[in-house]
């Protein structure tokens, strides 16, 4: 059997962490087997094992990546801004668009990961590589928020990086229902008072419920 050779081993590696990324942010850390993942990276399940000591430690190096990736796009969408405050509001209305919410394998890993990660025994090196991603967030959301007070700039970005994540992640699991709409808009709502939403990313208004009248009280003959 031919040796593979160094270049090839460490794009393989490459290959199999970009997509465990997407996967596990699709499916779940434990919605998605070995064999499958190797399969969808165009490699054998028997070379797995070549590249990586287990599943764990595949999901922490596929962790990390994403999160690379989460902050390689928030940095560019504050690059491209004019400034602090338009950097935030195009930080949120990405993050709670309708691109976002269909497709998880490519967006926030955070959102895509909570309900899994918190599944995990503290010090894992899962939950390490997710507290470090969330850590290099905060740093950016917290730059943007302006106080001139650096505690007090860490309290608004996770504030507005909690409603953000719990909006995303209600809308996803209602997906197909007219509250998901809604809860992606109210979040906005919430961390952008004022702001008009795009006319694609509005929710679609809901009929209020018709109030019942009571009964009229039948009149009781003496």
């Amino acid at each position: 059997m031919p040796r593979v050779s160094r270049e090839q081993t460490e794009q393989n590696v490459q290959t199999i962490t970009e997509v465990a990324a997407r996967l596990f942010r699709e499916h779940g850390l434990d919605g998605i087997g070995v064999a499958d993942l190797m399969a969808a990276a165009g490699l054998t399940h028997g070379g797995f094992y070549r590249h990586f000591d287990s599943k764990e430690a595949l999901a922490a190096t596929a962790c990390r990546s994403a999160y690379d990736g989460a902050v390689g796009r928030w940095t560019a969408r504050v690059t491209r801004s004019a400034d602090a405050s338009a950097a935030r509001v195009a930080l949120v209305e990405a993050y709670l668009s309708d691109a976002a919410r269909a497709s998880p394998g490519l967006s926030c890993p955070t959102a895509a990961l909570a309900v899994d990660v918190a599944r995990t025994p503290a010090g894992s090196a899962v939950r390490d590589a997710f507290c470090d991603g969330n850590a290099a967030l905060m740093d950016i959301l917290a730059a943007l928020q302006g106080t001139g007070d650096g505690a007090r700039d860490r309290r608004e970005a996770l504030g507005d990086f909690s409603t953000m994540v719990g909006a995303l992640i209600l809308a996803r699991a209602t997906r197909g229902h007219p509250v998901s709409d809604e809860f992606l808009a109210a979040g906005r709502e919430r961390l952008l008072p004022g702001r008009r939403p795009a006319a694609s990313s509005r929710a679609a208004p809901t009929r209020r419920a018709k109030r019942r009248q009571p009964p009229s009280p039948r009149r009781v003959g003496r």
